[in-house]
């Protein structure tokens, strides 16, 4: 093992166990903070204005205030369509701008192990060449968990046509939990960790499928227990920072019952509340799938030895 000295930035360059992980997450957070929070502020709060735009040009240009009927207002189900549909709109352009944010975070992280911190601006620039095959890997991780899930669906409609109720009852017990287990298993050496090979080894989206399946062979466990570790704390911080602008949607608008900006209200503060969740989930949780990635290159192909040689280590 290395000794102390070789950490010229956020991480020992040796293989790191869980304490190690989270402490560089967050140090790396606190040493660049434009390229990772920064990053996710500004996806989020592009995005989230868009639906606040679309309400308020709705609230100032049609009657959203109740007809007094006690039954649903032609304003009121307006309002309601157009804040779900809006928020729905800002959900997707959130979802695809904090995709490319996971992919920047890959490149903060793989500096700051070597001591070095990139600008947005360059950690932008690193994801050249690169942006297309993050969308086309996450479209094709997404539908093959679709295909998983139909495959396993059209069994259970075929069977539900055809066989007698005790076989499905004993098909269920059987294979509902083999599938959810194998579920958990295609997370962990297919879905989890493609992202950042992608990203920093400048692959294809096979290649870092396969690299991904590669380098978490023999670590299905240690990956499982960390990845879902990390799904919980960033969960669960995430809400509790978001928790006080949920409340607020969910008792402002209430009291503003009959009001023509009752909408615009709550579109705003559910925008506020999602800009500050992912202003700190993106980021940790990104940084901890790069930082994964890299203490399996460390056990399995002594990666460290070339961060050393790239630190300027002697």
């Amino acid at each position: 093992m290395l000794g102390a000295a070789h950490k010229p930035g956020a991480i020992p360059l040796r293989p790191l166990n869980l304490g190690d992980m989270y402490d560089a997450a967050f140090r790396i957070i606190r040493f660049n903070p434009r390229a990772t929070v920064g990053s996710s502020v500004l996806v989020a709060a592009v995005s989230m204005a868009l639906p606040v735009l679309l309400t308020a040009i709705l609230t100032f240009a049609v009657d959203l205030t109740s007809d007094g009927s006690g039954d649903l207002s032609t304003g009121e189900a307006i309002a309601i369509a157009g804040t779900t549909g809006s928020l729905l709109l800002g959900s997707v352009l959130q979802s695809i701008g904090l995709l490319l944010v996971t992919g920047m975070v890959a490149h903060v992280v793989s500096a700051a192990a070597i001591g070095r911190r990139l600008t947005l601006g360059e950690a932008w620039a690193a994801t050249h060449g690169s942006r297309w095959r993050l969308v086309g890997l996450t479209l094709l991780l997404g539908l093959m968990v679709l295909g998983l899930l139909a495959a396993y669906g059209a069994v259970w409609v075929v069977l539900a046509l055809v066989a007698p109720t005790w076989f499905l009852v004993v098909f269920g017990v059987v294979t509902a939990p083999a599938f959810l287990a194998f579920l958990v298993w295609w997370w962990v050496r297919v879905y989890y960790l493609p992202v950042p090979p992608l990203m920093i080894e400048r692959i294809g989206i096979t290649a870092a499928i396969g690299r991904a399946f590669r380098l978490t062979r023999r670590q299905f466990w240690r990956t499982l227990g960390i990845g879902l570790l990390t799904l919980v704390v960033a969960g669960i911080a995430g809400s509790l920072l978001a928790l006080p602008f949920t409340i607020a949607a969910q008792i402002v608008p209430l009291a503003m019952s009959g009001s023509q900006y009752f909408a615009i209200v709550t579109v705003v503060l559910t925008a506020l509340g999602t800009v500050v969740q992912a202003a700190f989930v993106t980021p940790f949780s990104a940084a901890v799938t790069s930082l994964q990635y890299l203490d399996q290159r460390m056990r399995k192909e002594a990666y460290d030895v070339e961060l050393i040689a790239r630190a300027g280590i002697t």
